[in-house]
């Protein structure tokens, strides 16, 4: 969900992470669900940038606990 979001917004994995102040490895790696333990602050990061909708952020914030 999070890389479908990230395309949609036009953006690469450098651009979103550099948006959001972390390494473009990590959130490859929270995209591909192998990161699943991301802090709140990087997912509210995320959430912000990418202007996710209210239903999903639910769904996104499941797939990093």
């Amino acid at each position: 969900m999070l890389r479908d979001y990230r395309i949609k917004n036009n953006l690469t994995l450098e651009e979103l992470a550099e948006k959001c102040d972390i390494s473009w490895r990590n959130l490859q790696r929270i995209e591909n669900g192998k990161y699943k333990t991301a802090k709140f602050e990087t997912i509210a990061k995320l959430i912000k940038a990418l202007d996710i909708n209210n239903e999903d952020i639910k769904k996104l914030i499941d797939t990093c606990d």
